[in-house]
C-alpha cells in the first residue's frame, strides 16, 4: 500500500487543500500520520488516483455508476444510518454513545421508527446458536409470508418484529423472554460476556449500504417478503469479505502464535495475503466500532502484539472484525461466535432497510456494461 504527501495528492487531484481534507473526513481517501513528521499526514495513493480519475473531465453515466458501487458516492437515499467524519450514526444518534446503554431491541425500535420491540423465544428444542437453523426458519417463512408491496408501514413493522423473533429462535435460542444479548450469553453458558455481547450487537446493527444490506434492499425492492429480503442479506453476510472476515483474523492469530506477530504480518504481506484485521475504507483514522468494543476488555497478548505490529508495518488500526474475534477469545466463545453476533445484530438493520426500500416504491434495477464478444447484427 503506497502513500502520498499532501502536495503529491493535491497535484494529482487538482483541488484545494480543503477538498482533500473533506474527502478524508468522508472516508473517500484514507490518511495516516507521517512517522517522520507527526505534524503531517500521508494519503492513500490508490484512493487519490481513483478520485483523480473520476474527476478528470465530465464522466459518463456508466462510469459514475460503476465507481459509486465500489466505495464511491452514495447511490440511494436512506435515513437509517451514515458514517460521517469517522463516526457512525443511527438516525442522527452517534452509535458508539448509543451502545453505552442500549439493547438490540431498543436499537430496532430506533432504526425501524417503531414502538417498543420485544422478541419472543418461541418453541424450540435448540439449545445452542445455529446459523443453519436461521437459514431454515427464514426459508420456511418465505413461502408463507405475504409480499411486502401494498402493505402499510405499521403492518411491515409488526412483521419485522416476528422475523427478528424467528432469527432469535435460531441464534439466541434460550427459552426466556429476556433481551437477546442475555439469551445469547446464556445459550453459550457465558453470562459474564452479556454486556460485551450487548454492545457488539448494537454497534453492528447497521452500517450504511454494505454488501448484505444492498442485497436485502434489492430483494425488498422487487416486493419480495421481508423474510426473503433478510435471507438475501444473511446469505451475503457469510462471504469471507464481509461477515466471514473473522476467519482471516483467527487464521492470522494462529500465525502469530506460531511465528510471532512481526514475522506473521511480514509473511502475510510478502505473500500478498489480505489482512482482514486492519483498516476500513470508511474510517481513515480507525474503526470507531472497534474502539468502542475494545474499551471493554483487555486484549490477550497475541492480539495486543498483532495490533501493535500491524499499526507499525501497515499503518492501519484494527477494525471491528479484529475486535469481535478478540472478544470471542477473551470470553472463550464458540469458534463461529463473531458471525453469529454479526448476523443477529445486522438482522435489525436489514429489516429497517427492507421497510425503507418498500416504502420508497422503487425497483433497484441497474444496467450492466457489456464486455462480451462483439455483437453481430442479424441479416435482413
Amino acid at each position: 500500500m503506497s502513500w502520498l504527501t499532501a502536495e503529491q495528492a493535491l497535484e494529482r487531484l487538482g483541488t484545494k487543500p480543503q477538498t482533500l481534507y473533506a474527502n478524508v473526513s468522508r472516508g473517500r481517501i484514507r490518511a495516516k500520520a507521517d512517522t517522520t513528521d507527526p505534524r503531517r499526514s500521508l494519503y492513500n495513493a490508490a484512493d487519490v488516483m481513483r478520485l483523480a480519475k473520476r474527476h478528470a473531465g465530465r464522466r459518463k453515466t456508466e462510469t459514475v455508476a460503476a465507481d459509486a458501487i465500489q466505495w464511491g458516492d452514495p447511490v440511494l437515499p436512506s435515513a437509517i444510518s451514515t458514517v460521517a467524519e469517522g463516526r457512525l450514526y443511527y438516525r442522527g444518534r452517534e452509535a458508539a454513545a448509543w451502545a453505552e446503554h442500549a439493547t438490540l431491541e431498543e436499537t430496532a425500535a430506533l432504526l425501524w421508527e417503531s414502538g417498543p420491540v420485544a422478541t419472543m423465544p418461541g418453541h424450540t428444542a435448540a439449545t445452542t446458536p445455529s446459523l443453519e437453523r436461521a437459514f431454515v426458519l427464514l426459508a420456511q417463512r418465505v413461502t408463507r409470508d405475504l409480499p411486502s408491496l401494498g402493505r402499510s408501514s405499521t403492518a411491515l413493522k409488526a412483521e419485522a418484529q416476528t422475523i427478528l423473533s424467528t432469527i432469535g429462535m435460531a441464534l439466541a435460542p434460550d427459552a426466556s423472554d429476556l433481551p437477546l444479548h442475555l439469551r445469547l450469553a446464556a445459550s453459550w453458558g457465558r453470562p459474564e460476556a452479556a454486556n460485551c455481547i450487548r454492545r457488539a450487537l448494537v454497534l453492528l446493527a447497521d452500517h450504511e449500504l454494505n454488501a448484505s444490506t444492498f442485497a436485502t434492499r434489492v430483494a425488498a425492492s422487487s416486493g419480495a417478503t421481508l423474510s426473503a429480503a433478510v435471507l438475501s442479506g444473511l446469505s451475503t453476510l457469510t462471504g469471507p469479505l464481509h461477515g466471514g472476515a473473522w476467519q482471516g483474523v483467527a487464521s492470522l492469530i494462529d500465525d502469530v502464535n506460531a511465528l510471532g506477530a512481526n514475522a506473521a504480518v511480514r509473511q502475510a504481506l510478502t505473500e500478498g495475503r489480505s489482512l482482514n484485521a486492519f483498516g476500513h475504507p470508511l474510517y481513515p483514522v480507525g474503526d470507531i466500532r472497534a474502539k468502542a468494543l475494545l474499551s471493554q476488555f483487555s486484549l490477550p497478548q497475541e492480539y495486543a502484539d498483532l495490533a501493535m505490529v500491524g499499526q507499525q508495518l501497515i499503518g492501519e488500526s484494527v477494525n471491528v472484525d479484529f475486535a469481535l474475534t478478540a472478544m470471542s477469545a477473551v470470553f472463550d466463545l464458540p469458534e463461529n461466535a463473531p458471525l453469529v453476533i454479526f448476523a443477529l445484530a445486522r438482522s435489525v438493520g436489514w429489516l429497517a432497510h427492507a421497510i425503507e426500500q418498500v416504502e420508497s416504491g422503487h425497483l433497484i434495477r441497474p444496467r450492466a456494461r457489456y464486455t462480451g464478444p462483439a455483437i453481430t447484427a442479424a441479416k435482413a
